[in-house]
This record gives structure tokens, sequence and C-alpha cells, in this order.
């Protein structure tokens, strides 16, 4: 029983791992937090949300996987090696294909004029929730860029 409890925190030493390390995981996860705010403005269905859950988890997931792929093949190839870098591009477009995909859905699901306005003019009618908004993104964007450690690896 220990051991399954152990295999949780091995899952989240890998989050925090991305989280620390990948600046591409972080902003998956800060538009990831965007949407989850945003989207109850949309009076989405049962199905719609699980969609969307769906596509937000598997966009974080392919980004942990580039990731362990990454440092995968960095470890047992640290020269420059055209197999290695296949291995890395594949991995990447993984990502990619993902990324496109949930673009697509938020297209699907949030691509109404209508409600885009309600939304729009609900945050821009008052000036804290535009305050609030602004603090918002640039607190996003430092976490983005600067969220992440310098130091890659440590044995522990």
């Amino acid at each position: 029983m220990l051991l399954f409890w152990k295999s949780f925190a091995y899952a989240g030493s890998g989050i925090w791992f991305c989280l620390r390390h990948e600046r591409n995981f972080r902003i998956h996860l800060v538009i990831t937090i965007y949407v989850l705010c945003f989207a109850p403005a949309f009076s989405l269905s049962r199905a719609e949300w699980a969609i969307l859950f769906l596509t937000m988890a598997l966009v974080l997931a392919a980004e942990a996987i580039n990731t362990a792929i990454e440092n995968a093949v960095n470890l047992s190839s640290p020269k420059i090696h055209p197999t290695a870098r296949i291995a890395k591009d594949v991995a990447a477009a993984a990502v990619l294909i993902c990324s496109v995909a949930s673009i697509c859905v938020g297209v699907v699901l949030f691509g109404r004029p209508e409600e885009l306005s309600v939304l729009f003019n609900g945050l821009f009618a008052q000036p804290w929730k535009t305050a609030l908004l602004l603090l918002s993104l640039f607190v996003s964007i430092l976490f983005i860029l600067r969220g992440g450690s310098r130091k890659i690896i440590s044995d522990k």
C-alpha cells in the first residue's frame, strides 16, 4: 500500500519538475487556468466540459511526455545524433498536434460571438475587473518567463 502512495509522490515530482524546468509546460498551464476561469461564462454542457478537461489534460500530458523523452534522449545520447534529434523532434510534434487540436476545440466551444461580447463587456465595465485581469496577465508572464529553476538535474 505504501508503494501505491509513493507512486503519487513520484508523479507529483514529475509535475513539479515540469513546472520548474519547462517553460512550455508553464505556458500550457497558464492557458489552462485562464480557460477554466472564463469557461463558466459559456454555459457548457456536461459533454462539452468533459471534452474541455480531456483536451487540457492531453496537452499537459503531451508536454510532460515530451519532457521525459527529451531528458531520456539527452541521457542516452549526450552528443548530437541524427536519431536523437528525430526522437526529440517527433516528441515536440506530438505536443504541437495536441496544442493545435486544443485550439480547434476552443474555437468550437467558445466561438460564440454573443457570449464573448457579454464576457468582455463584463470584464471591462468595472475597473477592478480590468485591473485584476491585467495583474493576472502580468503575474502569468512572470511565472512563464521566470518561474523555473536554472539548475536542471540534482542527484538525490
